[in-house]
This record gives structure tokens, C-alpha cells and sequence, in this order.
């Protein structure tokens, strides 16, 4: 089938790389010295009642009054310098602040004390940001995972947590961490993506996202597959934004990193076990509890377990429009991973029954890569048609499909619609919701 083909070209990524140089191995003695008689001339106490800028500057000019006592030969510029990252050390999260100042920064990576990594336009760099030694690493760590009411120590080596604007953050301490504290930040920035801009970077078309806004406005449920880094989140956080107002949303999450723009969201996290191993809250107790509490939808942000049984009953019991996330590779390897962990939660569960489940309560599939040159796409979006025989099928509505590598490997091909009109098209007529054929007859290249 010919359709007619539109050329859009990409947009670039920002190179700008971060301008602050380490301060000098005498210097950084002099800031933590510094730091620590700052900590024995005020009272932290009364820092926590203060509001936000007076306490910054009673900081700042207690940082300027010890400086002004050190002997050490120091320039205007490098006063400075140590008085901000004193600030840094007090306020926020030492070395890691400048980073997260940097919204082009996708994800800091620390591996080492002195080895740390940010991801920026879908590549790994490698920065200048060092801390003092494992110590100084840790009390970072502890920061982030105490002000969200978790622990990290030897007994619970691994912990998830999350920054205040949303930030998702995975620790890993010793035994577990063979060279030191290990500590991963992947990051939202604080205005999220909204579908236009998706368009605009053609991690999808245009037809593609009216395709899904009709999916979620009519109530279908949706599963977000691809893998790590891929961008299941932001994808999830956009369809999100097409839930009408008026509808009462429980988000269920591991770390709380959603960001909806509804008023009306109840918002859920699980729990780890405490210091003697109990008082865990899992993602499935969290589904079930959701069920109790008259939601119009339920988004999880991940399924990796048990609760995929009680998410695909959810989705089969009422409780239309329901989105969460998967890890898998395609659309076809996101059945199968359904039924392994259906399986996980109901060992006597047929394959055949794990399968009627599926196919009765999920309508749409839409899978989510990262390409060799770093972007984002949406690779397929796939119709759950039911089942033949013993098998659930499938077919694929769009596609993106790679056609070679450009200037300085960035990848090119195109969005082609496959010309099946997707069975659900008459639910989302009956929804009242409007959606043009021609979506379905227009390939966009990207070069």
C-alpha cells in the first residue's frame, strides 16, 4: 500500500558540557576543614527554622568570616568557589548540585568517589565532579534515602528513593558494592515533557500521538514496554496528562516519580522491611489496597512481579483505562513476560487461562527504545487482538523502521502506519472521540 510520506528533519541535542574544574587536592582539605568548624559555630537546629534564603545567607557569611581567618594565599575567585560548595555541603548534595542545576543532564552516575558519569542527549560523558573519599560519598547517600523515610546500611545494602523533584535514585552500599558506594540518579527535570515536544524531537508522529491520546480518552488499557532508559516513564507521565480532570487517579510506584498534572491524584508508594525484616509493602499489596479506594484509573508505574495477576484483574474488572510500565524487548516478548509473572503469583494458573487474561485486558501495547544515537522512539504501537487458538495475537498498528546512520551516527528511517485500522477504532468512536483514517495512511521519514 503506497501513502504518502512526509520529511521531517531532527532536532540536536545541547553539547553544552559543564564548565566547573575540581578544586585542587589543598583546596578541598580547606573546604571540608572549613565545613567542619562551620558545623561547630552553628546550630543546625536553628538553620531549620530560618526560611530558605536567610538561612543561605547566614551561612554564607558565617563560610565568608572563617575564610577571612585562613591564612592560606586565596582568590576572589576562589573564595568564591569554596564558599558555594560549603553551601553545597550544607544545604544540598555536595559535588552533585551543579549537576542537578543542568536540565539537559539526563542521568549521574557515580561509580567511584572520584569516577562520575552524566548521560546527556543519550551519551555517556564523563565529568570533572570528584568527592573527598567514601565517606564523604556515603553521607550523600544517606541524605537522599533519610529524607524520604528510608534506610540504607549493611544489613539493607540497596536501596530506591527519590529527589524532591521527582528524580529516581538507586544506592548500592558495601558488601554488596565491591569499590565503594554506588549511587544512580535518573532524572525528569522540573517541567516534564508534554506530547508536543515528544513530536517535535519525532520520538513519535503526530498521528501517532492522537492515536494514543483517543487510546486513553476512550478508556483502553495501555501498556508501556521497552528497556532500560528507553523513556517508559516520560511516555507514561504524557499519556497521563490526556486523563480527563474529572477523574480520580491512584498511582501506585516503588518511589513516588510520576508527575500528573491532575488535581485529582492519590498517590502510593511501597515500603521496604524495617531493621528486624518486617512491615514490607509491595507493589501488589498496593493494587489491591487501590481497588478499595473507588479509583476511575489505576497507574502502576511498573509491573515486575506477583502484581501483574492483580493488575491484569483490575483491567478485567472494570477498571478501564488502566497504565503501567514493562521491561521486555518488543510487544511479543511483553506477552510472554505477562504470563511468567502471572505465573510467579498462581503456580496453579493454566497457560491457557494466564493468556485469556491477557488478551481480555490489554488493548495496546506501546514500545519505547533508545537508538544507537541516543534518541528516544516509539518503535511500535500494537493492538492486543485476542486470542487463536492457544496463542494470544497481536498486530502492529505503527512501526518504526531504521533505513541506515547519518552525519555522526544519527540513525535514520521512518514511522510507516502498517494500514490496519486497529479494532478498538469503533470503541473510540463510541467514546466520542474523533480520530481522522488518514493517521493510518501517512509515513513520516526522519533524516
Amino acid at each position: 500500500m503506497a501513502f504518502p510520506t512526509i520529511v521531517q528533519n531532527e532536532n540536536g541535542w545541547s553539547n553544552r558540557s559543564h564548565s566547573r574544574q575540581p578544586l585542587s587536592l589543598e583546596h578541598q582539605e580547606l573546604k571540608f576543614a572549613l565545613h567542619r568548624k562551620l558545623l561547630d559555630r552553628i546550630k543546625l537546629e536553628t538553620l531549620s527554622t530560618m526560611a530558605s534564603d536567610r538561612a543561605r545567607t547566614e551561612v554564607r557569611s558565617a563560610t565568608n568570616r572563617l575564610l577571612e581567618e585562613e591564612r592560606s594565599p586565596l582568590s576572589l575567585m576562589e573564595r568564591e568557589r569554596i564558599s558555594e560548595e560549603i553551601l553545597d555541603e550544607v544545604f544540598g548534595l555536595g559535588p552533585l548540585e551543579p549537576l542537578l542545576a543542568d536540565n539537559t543532564i539526563a542521568d549521574i552516575l557515580v561509580t567511584t568517589p572520584g569516577m562520575v558519569y552524566i548521560e546527556r542527549g543519550g551519551k555517556l560523558q564523563k565529568t570533572s565532579i570528584q568527592f573527598k573519599d567514601e565517606a564523604h560519598l556515603r553521607r550523600i547517600i544517606e541524605r537522599i534515602v533519610s529524607r524520604v523515610g528510608r534506610r540504607i546500611d549493611e544489613s539493607s545494602p540497596m536501596v530506591d528513593a527519590r529527589l524532591p523533584d521527582g528524580s529516581r535514585v538507586n544506592a548500592v552500599i558495601g558488601p554488596v558494592a565491591v569499590d565503594g558506594p554506588l549511587l544512580s540518579i535518573r532524572r525528569f527535570g522540573r517541567d516534564p515533557l508534554k506530547a508536543e515536544d515528544l513530536v517535535r524531537m519525532l520520538a513519535m508522529t503526530q498521528g501517532m500521538m492522537q492515536l494514543m491520546e483517543a487510546a486513553v480518552k476512550a478508556r483502553l488499557n495501555i501498556i508501556i514496554t521497552g528497556g532500560t532508559g528507553a523513556g517508559k516513564t516520560t511516555l507514561l507521565n504524557v499519556l497521563s496528562s490526556f486523563i480527563p480532570e474529572d477523574e480520580r487517579i491512584v498511582t501506585i510506584e516503588d518511589a513516588a516519580e510520576l508527575q500528573l498534572r491532575q488535581e485529582h491524584v492519590a498517590r502510593m508508594e511501597t515500603r521496604p522491611p524495617n531493621v528486624e525484616n518486617m512491615g514490607a509493602i509491595r507493589i501488589r499489596d498496593l493494587v489491591i489496597n487501590a481497588l478499595r479506594m473507588r479509583p476511575d484509573r489505576i497507574i502502576v508505574g511498573e509491573c515486575r512481579g506477583e502484581e501483574a495477576i492483580d493488575m491484569l484483574q483490575a483491567m478485567n474488572t472494570g477498571h478501564d483505562g488502566s497504565l503501567t510500565t514493562l521491561h521486555c524487548n518488543s510487544p511479543r516478548d511483553a506477552i510472554g513476560r505477562l504470563e511468567v509473572m502471572v505465573g510467579m503469583a498462581n503456580a496453579n494458573m493454566g497457560v491457557r487461562a494466564i493468556r485469556q487474561q491477557i488478551s481480555s485486558a490489554v488493548h495496546l501495547f506501546i514500545q519505547v527504545s533508545r537508538m544507537s544515537d541516543g534518541t528516544r522512539r516509539v518503535t511500535h504501537i500494537t493492538e492486543c487482538v485476542g486470542m487463536e487458538g492457544e496463542q494470544v495475537t497481536s498486530q502492529d498498528i505503527f512501526v518504526f523502521e531504521k533505513t541506515g546512520l547519518g552525519e555522526k551516527g544519527r540513525v535514520l528511517g521512518r514511522f510507516r502506519p502498517t494500514g490496519v485500522r486497529p479494532k478498538f477504532y469503533e470503541v473510540i468512536k463510541a467514546a466520542g472521540v474523533e480520530l481522522p483514517l488518514s493517521i493510518f495512511q501517512t509515513v513520516v521519514e526522519v533524516i
